[in-house]
C-alpha cells in the first residue's frame, strides 16, 4: 500500500513539473508570435493561420501516435514511454530560451510542430493509464479528477510565474523545469506494470458479455501478436462497447470545440479588447485556481452521489454556456466573469476518461486512453481548419456581418452537440478486471 502511494506521489510530481514547463509559455506565446510575424500590430491573419496550421499538423501526428504510444505502454511500461515525449518537449523550449527573433521563432515553430506530434497529450495519456493501473474502478473518477487537479495546480503556478517573469526568462525557466522533470521521473518513478507479463492483454468486452472461455473455465489472458495497432484494431476497439464508442463521439466534439478555442480565443480577445500577455495570464490564473480547487476538493465529493456520466453532461453544458458568453462579450470584464464557470467545466475531461477506463481491460488501459487521445487529436486536426479561417474572417474588415465572436459561437454549438451525445451514454457495466484488486489503492 505504502509503495503504491509513493509511486503515485512521484507521478504527481512528474506531471506537475512537466505541466509547469508547458503552461508557463502559454500566456507569452501569442505576443512572441505577433512580434515575430507582424510586429507593431494587434491583428494579424498570418499569425492566426500559422497557429491553425501548426495545430492541424500536430493533431494529425498525435492522431496516429496516441494509439501507438498507449498500446506500446501496455507492452513495455508507462515509464519507458513517458521518457520519449518528456525529452522531446525540451528541444523547442530551448530554442526560444536562446532568442525570440524572427529566425529563432520559425526554428521553434518547425521544431515545436515536429516534436508535438509525439509529445502533445502523450504525458497526460500515459499518466491516466498509470493511475488506472493502481486505482480500483470505483475510485477511478476521483483519482482522475485529482490528477487533473495536479495539472491545474501546475497551470496556476506556471501562470503566476509567467505573470511576473520577463519573456526571455520564461522560456529559460521552462527549459530548466522540463529537464528537471525528466531526471526526476527517471530516478524516482516506479514502473506500474513491471510485474505483468509482457505481451499479454485482456480484450475490451462488449456490454453484457462475460469473460468465459468456451470450455467454461476461468478467463485466460490473450497474447498480442502485434504491438502496433492498425486502423482495424482501433475500429474494433470502438465497436467493442456502445458506451466506449459514445464516449469517443463526445471526446471528438469536445476536442473539436477545445481546439477551436485554442486556435481562436486569444486572437479574438487581442483584436476585440487589446489583451496582452498580462491579461491572458490573469484569465488563465483565475481559471486555473478555480479548476484546481474544484478538481481536488469538489469533484471527489460529487462523483459518488452524482456519477461520472452526469458530471460529464453538466461539465459540457456549462462549457457551452461559457463559450456563448465569450462570443457575445460586450466588455473586457465578461471573459473574466465567464472563467468562474471553470469550477464546473473541469468536471468533463476526468469524467470522460473514467467512463473510458471502465470499458477497458486491466491491461488495456494504455490502448483505451491512447485511442481516445487519438480521436481527440483527430478533432484537433479539423478544428483549426474550420475555426481559424472563421476567426480571421470575422475579425477582418471583409466580414460578411459584424459579429467578431462568430467563431466562438460556432464552438458553443459544437459543445452543445457533445452535450447531447453525452446524454446518450448508457450505464454500462465495467469491464475492467478486478483480478488485481489487491494491487489497487483507494483514493
Amino acid at each position: 500500500m505504502e509503495k503504491k502511494l509513493t509511486a503515485l506521489s512521484h507521478l504527481f510530481v512528474t506531471v506537475f513539473m512537466s505541466g509547469f514547463a508547458s503552461f508557463i509559455v502559454v500566456p507569452v506565446i501569442t505576443d512572441v508570435t505577433m512580434v515575430a510575424v507582424c510586429p507593431g500590430t494587434d491583428e494579424c491573419s498570418l499569425a492566426i493561420y500559422l497557429s491553425g496550421f501548426q495545430q492541424a499538423i500536430i493533431g494529425l501526428g498525435t492522431a496516429l501516435m496516441m494509439p501507438l504510444i498507449g498500446n506500446l505502454s501496455d507492452q513495455y511500461g508507462r515509464k519507458a514511454l513517458l521518457t520519449l515525449p518528456m525529452t522531446l518537449s525540451i528541444i523547442p523550449l530551448a530554442v526560444l530560451a536562446c532568442s525570440r527573433t524572427t529566425n529563432y521563432f520559425y526554428a521553434y515553430y518547425a521544431l515545436r510542430t515536429l516534436t508535438a506530434m509525439v509529445c502533445e497529450g502523450s504525458i497526460n495519456c500515459l499518466a491516466l493509464a498509470y493511475v488506472a493501473d493502481n486505482i480500483s474502478d470505483s475510485q477511478r473518477a476521483s483519482a482522475f479528477g485529482i490528477l487533473a487537479g495536479i495539472s491545474s495546480g501546475a497551470f496556476v503556478c506556471a501562470t503566476l510565474a509567467a505573470r511576473f517573469l520577463a519573456t526571455g526568462s520564461t522560456f529559460q525557466v521552462a527549459t530548466f523545469v522540463s529537464i528537471l522533470a525528466v531526471v526526476y521521473m527517471r530516478i524516482f518513478l516506479e514502473e506500474s506494470i513491471q510485474n505483468q507479463v509482457n505481451g499479454m492483454t485482456q480484450p475490451i468486452l462488449k456490454e453484457g458479455e462475460d469473460v468465459i472461455q468456451k470450455d467454461g473455465n476461468a478467463p485466460r489472458e490473450m497474447s498480442v501478436s502485434k504491438k502496433i495497432p492498425s486502423v482495424g484494431d482501433i475500429i474494433s476497439l470502438l465497436k467493442g462497447s456502445p458506451s466506449f464508442s459514445q464516449a469517443a463521439a463526445v471526446a471528438f466534439f469536445n476536442s473539436l470545440a477545445e481546439g477551436g478555442m485554442i486556435s481562436s480565443s486569444m486572437f479574438y480577445l487581442k483584436a476585440r479588447f487589446h489583451f496582452n500577455k498580462n491579461q491572458f495570464a490573469d484569465l488563465m490564473l483565475i481559471a486555473g485556481i478555480v479548476s484546481t480547487i474544484s478538481q481536488l476538493f469538489l469533484m471527489p465529493l460529487l462523483v459518488s452521489p452524482i456519477g461520472d456520466r452526469r458530471l460529464l453532461s453538466i461539465g459540457l453544458l456549462v462549457t457551452c454556456t461559457n463559450a456563448i458568453l465569450c462570443s457575445i462579450a460586450w466588455s473586457a470584464w465578461v471573459p473574466y466573469a465567464a472563467t468562474a464557470l471553470s469550477i464546473v467545466m473541469v468536471f468533463a475531461p476526468p469524467s470522460l476518461r473514467s467512463i473510458v477506463s471502465k470499458q477497458a481491460g486491466a491491461r488495456e488501459q494504455g490502448k483505451a486512453q491512447g485511442c481516445i487521445s487519438g480521436v481527440s487529436s483527430l478533432a484537433n486536426i479539423i478544428a483549426p481548419l474550420i475555426f481559424s479561417p472563421l476567426t480571421a474572417l470575422f475579425l477582418s474588415e471583409e466580414a460578411p456581418f459584424h459579429f467578431p465572436g462568430f467563431s466562438i459561437m460556432c464552438i458553443a454549438i459544437t459543445l452543445m452537440i457533445a452535450f447531447i451525445q453525452s446524454l446518450m451514454i448508457g450505464s454500462a457495466p465495467s469491464t475492467s478486471s478486478d483480478e488485481n484488486s489487491g494491487n489497487c489503492i483507494e483514493v
